[in-house]
């Protein structure tokens, strides 16, 4: 069912005057719109709508030049600057394949796009922000200093659509999965699991026993996925810059998936927020969102797969951290170390 807005793009405007500070989501949240509705209400002002085609916008993105790239869900922002570059194009998923940007997109949810130029106490800000049908950001490109303006123009007006209505009309969001399990299937899924050459086959796995990626964790219990208490995320990640460990970090939404590969150098916890501030990369996680985490094993064929997985109130996956294995460095043997002494949930905190 498809929703209007439920202010007019004037009233939006004025609630933005009026908490000029305000990020964008918050303010969306806190007037009861979508922050699709807020970017879209300032389309012929600052804002033009463009395609949301992922192959007409990714084989443009090159030639920006240096940018930020950005991916987000309600708990969790990955920033990476890099240049875009080795698009793979794919009707259901697509990728970007660099060193700094490395994304799997899922065309199905990227609806709306537009182009932002917003002028700030620093100068103008531009962004390239994607959108899905509920009008909540699936994937945002920020220029920087040494981007490519005369290119910026151009892939504006490449990409420009002839409507340009300040009203985005916005579908119902889709709830989070519930955690799905079967105690009657816990030995199957055990023995399957153990079976696995490849982290990939655990989807189809799970799907088969119609279970989902949380609900299996419940059922199959330790050693296999082991719950964690969840002050520990704060403890691997301390751990991670400590020992100098490059790791793979997964944040996604429906839409889009960014990694960062590599380590940890900057933590700073300021209220409810963790953050890494490195010079590269970004990561702001709102650690009051985390209710469970989890210890997983994946046997593949080059050894185990030791993941952290943190997980929202509501079942959602807010972020996954992996040990690295590149060509000058395997740091998979350390980062199990880290993980294993990792402190285990205790029973009084389920109370």
């Amino acid at each position: 069912m498809t929703n209007q807005a439920v202010m007019s793009p004037e009233a939006i405007r004025t609630a933005r005057a009026e908490n000029p500070k305000m990020r964008d989501r918050d303010l969306a949240d806190q007037v009861g719109i979508t922050e699709g509705q807020l970017v879209a209400a300032y389309v012929g002002i600052d804002v033009t709508r463009i395609s949301a085609n992922l192959d007409d916008l990714f084989l443009r993105l090159n030639g920006l030049g240096e940018v930020m790239a950005l991916t987000r869900n309600k708990s969790c922002v990955i920033e990476k600057v890099g240049q875009y570059d080795n698009y793979h194009s794919g009707k259901h998923a697509s990728m970007v394949l660099t060193a700094d940007i490395d994304l799997r997109m899922f065309p199905s949810h990227w609806i709306s796009a537009f182009a932002v130029e917003r002028v700030t106490e620093a100068g103008v800000k531009r962004s390239l922000q994607i959108f899905d049908a509920a009008g909540d950001a699936v994937h945002k490109i920020f220029l920087r200093e040494g981007s490519d303006l005369d290119h910026w123009t151009q892939l504006v007006t490449d990409l420009k659509l002839d409507e340009q209505d300040q009203v985005l009309a916005v579908d119902a969001r889709a709830p989070t999965e519930v955690p799905k399990g079967d105690p009657a299937k816990a030995d199957i899924l055990r023995a399957e699991w153990a079976k696995m050459t490849d982290t990939h086959q655990f989807m189809r796995l799970t799907s088969k026993l119609k279970m989902n990626r949380l609900g299996a964790y419940r059922m199959a219990g330790a050693p296999l996925a082991r719950a964690l208490a969840t002050s520990e995320i704060d403890t691997m990640l301390e751990g991670v810059r400590d020992q100098a460990l490059e790791v793979m970090v997964f944040v996604g939404n429906r839409g889009c998936i960014e990694i960062h590969g590599g380590p940890i150098e900057e933590l700073k916890s300021m209220g409810p927020w963790q953050n890494v501030l490195d010079a590269r990369f970004n990561l702001h996680l709102r650690s009051d969102h985390i209710a469970e985490v989890w210890a997983v094993t994946k046997p593949t064929q080059r050894g185990p797969a030791v993941s952290v997985e943190a997980f929202d109130a509501e079942g959602g996956l807010i972020l996954q951290v992996f040990g690295r294995r590149t060509d000058a460095g395997d740091f998979r043997g350390a980062w199990g170390e880290l993980v294993k002494g990792l402190a285990p949930l205790q029973i009084e905190e389920l109370a």
